[in-house]
């Protein structure tokens, strides 16, 4: 089993007095680490999975009596997929409030009704953990460093994904059944979208679009559909940790874009699934887009990780002029050009360093580790 760097913090956090929750995409490994790390409180845990439709009516609205009769004297409540039980916050809240001894855990796969429904009812309640595909940080250390830089390639095409990592063999296939099965299960449900093949061209769409500005207007012509749905579908997509969002940093100068975002996918080989494009780096004419998403990903699943608060953006000026990727730590700000061949020097535009005084980083093949493994 592969190693993840928030199991660690999770087992910190049990029976400090807050109810923890874990989210993140379909098959990141949620229900495994949780497991794992509850094997150590074995007779002392109750499991009820969120799927369970008998679970579903036990949970829906309980009193305190029913909780009592279910809790009897097990220790920690472990809630799998709870965003499938109705008002999950108000049962969490009467289980942390009136059995404060009873350690309470949820994990879910989507953020549409979880975090919703827990926020206020568990406000200075709760610890929220995110759990994404596999880190190149847990990756290398899984493997080793010499093993995990020689499989760089294949990652920037299958992903990172748990499940394709430990089935080397048959990582196509179990790729394309993960985006098949698992990646519109919850968009579909909790989107309440009758037509996926929307949802499925505008995924195209935007793995065409990847690394540049994308326009809701563009989207809708090319997807057939209106700017309003094409945000309400990309909304729900985030809320699936399917892609995200990186909006324009735009605070000093006229010429500043500051409407169009770039959008990236959380997982590379979800991308290339998305398109049916499995062939190998070298053949490839997409190498830059992927990995300007492989290093950016990476780098929002280390501050995650590691608890680093950063604000993040990219900069672009009328003038074409840009910057790939841009964090804000404390009011300072950090520039970084990514390239994949090392012998690529780009300028970075003069206008961006006079407006924000920044430090400055290119990076490539040779060094990416620097940001995927380091605080700044």
């Amino acid at each position: 089993m592969i190693e993840r760097i928030i199991e660690k913090q999770l087992r910190e956090t049990i029976f400090k007095g807050k109810a923890i929750i874990v989210i993140g995409p379909r098959q990141s490994g949620k229900t495994t680490l949780l497991k794992k790390i509850l094997e150590d409180f074995k007779t002392q845990t109750i499991m009820l999975d969120g799927d369970d439709p008998n679970v579903l009516k036990l949970l829906s609205r309980p009193n305190t009596m029913q909780l009592k009769q279910l809790i009897g004297n097990k220790k920690i409540v472990f809630i799998d997929e709870a965003q499938r039980i109705k008002e999950i916050g108000i049962t969490a809240k009467i289980i942390v409030d009136q059995f404060p001894e009873v350690q309470l855990i949820m994990s879910g796969s989507s953020s549409f009704d979880l975090t919703q429904e827990t926020n206020e009812p568990l406000t200075g309640r709760k610890r929220t953990f995110y759990l994404w595909p596999v880190s190149w940080s847990e990756w290398q250390k899984h493997t080793g460093f010499l093993v995990a830089d020689q499989d760089l390639e294949n990652r920037l095409v299958l992903g990172l994904y748990p499940d394709i990592l430990n089935s080397a063999n048959d990582a196509e296939i179990n790729l394309r059944e993960l985006t098949d099965s698992y990646l519109y299960k919850d968009v579909l449900m909790f989107g309440n979208i009758k037509k996926p093949e929307e949802i499925k061209k505008l995924l195209q769409a935007l793995s065409y679009q990847l690394g540049n500005e994308v326009s809701l207007r563009e989207l809708g012509e090319m997807v057939g559909l209106d700017p309003k749905t094409i945000d309400r579908y990309i909304s729900i997509l985030e809320k699936a940790y399917v892609i995200f969002r990186l909006n324009p940093l735009s605070r000093n100068l006229r010429n500043e874009i500051k409407t169009n975002r770039k959008i990236y996918f959380y997982d590379n080989g979800i991308r290339n699934a998305v398109i049916g494009q499995m062939q190998p780096l070298s053949i490839r004419q997409d190498i830059g887009v992927l990995w300007e998403n492989f290093i950016i990903t990476e780098r929002l699943k280390f501050l995650s990780n590691n608890k680093v608060f950063a604000n993040t953006y990219f900069w672009r000026t009328s003038q074409q002029q840009e910057v790939d990727y841009i964090e804000e730590v404390n009011g300072k700000f950090y520039g970084y050009e990514i390239k994949w061949n090392p012998k690529r020097r780009p300028k970075f535009p003069k206008t961006f360093i006079n407006a924000y005084n920044p430090i400055l980083k290119t990076i490539n093949r040779d060094n990416f580790k620097q940001i995927i493994l380091r605080p700044v």
